[in-house]
C-alpha cells in the first residue's frame, strides 16, 4: 500500500509542476466524458418513452382478426371465411390453458352528444377483463366490471380526446350522453394514451361499452376481433398455436393455416423496439466515445512530451533499482489522475446540465400531451455513471499505454547521458 502511495502523491507533484498543461488536457477529458453522459441519458430515456408507447397497446395483449382459410381440410373448401362467434370464445377458453383471459370485441363509428356538443366516435363493446389486457387506465373514474356486462348496465368510459370533443374540461364522469340517441352514463375518462400502435382507431378517440350492452347499438353475433392474454407474456407463441387450433377445431379448417386468423402482439412489437432504441443507444455511445477518444489522445500526446523531459529522472530512477513495471506504474498513475479528477468534474458538469435542460419535447407535441411523460427527461442515472466510467476507464488504459511501455523501455545508461 505504501507503494502505491508513493506513486500516485509523486504523480500529483509531477502534474502540479505543470498545472497549466494538466488543466488543459483535463478539460478535453471534462468535455469528452460529458458528452459520453448526456448521450448516455438521452438514450436510456428515448428507449424508455418509446417502450412505454408501444406497452400502452397492452403488455401482453394479442389481437386476432377474422380471415379466410387458404387451405382444403376435412371437405372444406379454401377460400372459406372465418367468423367469430360466443361458442368460439368458450371452446377456446375450454381448451387453451396458455390462454390467461380472452375477449370479444366489436366495434362501429357512432353519433355521440352531450348538450349542444356533437362529435363521432369509435364505441367499442368488450368485456370487463379488457381494460387491464390492454392497459386503458383511468385518470378519472372507474373502468367495466364484470356487473355492468352481466347486468346489461348502459354506461360507457371515454377517451382522452373523446371526452375533452364532449365535455372540454368540465368534468364528465356521472354526466350522461347520448350515443346513437340512446343515453349512457359516463363511469371513466382513460388517462392520456401515448400510443404508437392500435388498431379500429387510436384510444383517445374511442369510447368502450359492457359487450352486452353494445348489442343495443349494433350487431353483436359476429365480431370480427377476439383479444385474448397469455398466461405468461413468454408463453404468447403456445397462446396463438392453442387458439388456432381450437378455432380451426370448432370451424373445420387446418390448424396450420395461418391466413385463416391474423394474429399481433406484443411479441410482434419488441424486434422493433429493441431494433431502433438499441442500435439509436450503441450509436449516441459510438458518438460519445469518439468524443472522450479525441480527449484522451490528447492526454496520451501530454504524457509523450512528459516522458521526453524526463528521460534523466528516468534514467537515475533505473540506475537506483527501479523496475519497468515501476515507471509503468508511474505513468499510468499520472494518466488516471488526470482521468479520475477530469471524469469527476464531467459527471458533476453533466449533472448540472441535465437540470438545466429539464425536459426536451419528443412525443408530447404529436400527441398533443403537456404533462411530459411523453418526453424526454435527462436524468444521470447510477447505470449512467457506471457505464460513463467504464468508458473512460478503458480510454484511461488506451492513453497511458504507449507512454508508460516508451518510458519502461529507455535505456537506463542512454537516459543518464540525455540532454
Amino acid at each position: 500500500m505504501g507503494l502505491f502511495q508513493d506513486i500516485f502523491r509523486e504523480a500529483m507533484n509531477a502534474l502540479l509542476k505543470n498545472r497549466t498543461r494538466s488543466l488543459l488536457t483535463m478539460l478535453g477529458i471534462v468535455w469528452g466524458i460529458t458528452s459520453v453522459t448526456l448521450l448516455i441519458a438521452y438514450g436510456s430515456s428515448f428507449r424508455q418513452i418509446l417502450t412505454t408507447a408501444f406497452d400502452s397497446f397492452g403488455k401482453s395483449a394479442v389481437i386476432a382478426w377474422q380471415g379466410q382459410t387458404s387451405q382444403q381440410a376435412g371437405g372444406q373448401r379454401a377460400g372459406k371465411k372465418v367468423k367469430f362467434e360466443q361458442e368460439d370464445l368458450d371452446y377456446i377458453k375450454a381448451t387453451s390453458p396458455a390462454i390467461k383471459t380472452i375477449c370479444r370485441e366489436n366495434a362501429r363509428g357512432l353519433p355521440l352528444q352531450y348538450g349542444d356538443r356533437y362529435t363521432s366516435g369509435t364505441v367499442r363493446s368488450v368485456c370487463a377483463e379488457y381494460g387491464e389486457m390492454r392497459n386503458e387506465v383511468p385518470s378519472v373514474g372507474r373502468w367495466l366490471t364484470a356487473m355492468d356486462v352481466v347486468e346489461h348496465r348502459r354506461v360507457i368510459f371515454l377517451g382522452d380526446e373523446l371526452k375533452r370533443k364532449l365535455f372540454g374540461r368540465g368534468n364528465a364522469v356521472g354526466e350522461t350522453i347520448l350515443v346513437k340517441g340512446m343515453r349512457f352514463e359516463v363511469i371513466g375518462v382513460m388517462d392520456k394514451k401515448i400510443q404508437l400502435s392500435n388498431y379500429f382507431t387510436s384510444d383517445d378517440d374511442s369510447a368502450w361499452v359492457p359487450f352486452t350492452t353494445g348489442s343495443d347499438l349494433y350487431d353483436n353475433k359476429n365480431t370480427p376481433v377476439f383479444v385474448f392474454e397469455p398466461l405468461k407474456p413468454g408463453m404468447e407463441p403456445l397462446a396463438k398455436k392453442q387458439f388456432l387450433a381450437a378455432l380451426a377445431e370448432r370451424q373445420g379448417f387446418s390448424p396450420t393455416d395461418d391466413k385463416a386468423v391474423t394474429m399481433f402482439g406484443r411479441e410482434e412489437f419488441r424486434p422493433v423496439i429493441d431494433g431502433i432504441t438499441i442500435g439509436l443507444e450503441g450509436l449516441l455511445l459510438f458518438i460519445g466515445t469518439l468524443t472522450l477518444g479525441i480527449g484522451g489522445v490528447g492526454v496520451m500526446n501530454i504524457m509523450l512530451v512528459s516522458v521526453d523531459e524526463r528521460v534523466r529522472e528516468i534514467g537515475l530512477r533505473r540506475a537506483l533499482g527501479a523496475r519497468k513495471i515501476h515507471i509503468q506504474f508511474q505513468l499510468f498513475a499520472e494518466t488516471f489522475v488526470i482521468m479520475f479528477l477530469g471524469g469527476a468534474a464531467g459527471i458533476l458538469l453533466s449533472w448540472i446540465l441535465t437540470h438545466l435542460l429539464g425536459t426536451l419535447p419528443m412525443l408530447g407535441p404529436l400527441f398533443k400531451d403537456e404533462s411530459g411523460k411523453a418526453d424526454i427527461h435527462m436524468q444521470v442515472s447510477g447505470m449512467t455513471v457506471l457505464l460513463s466510467s467504464a468508458v473512460l476507464f478503458v480510454v484511461g488504459i488506451a492513453s497511458g499505454m504507449l507512454p508508460a511501455l516508451k518510458a519502461s523501455r529507455l535505456d537506463p545508461v542512454e537516459a543518464l547521458r540525455y540532454e
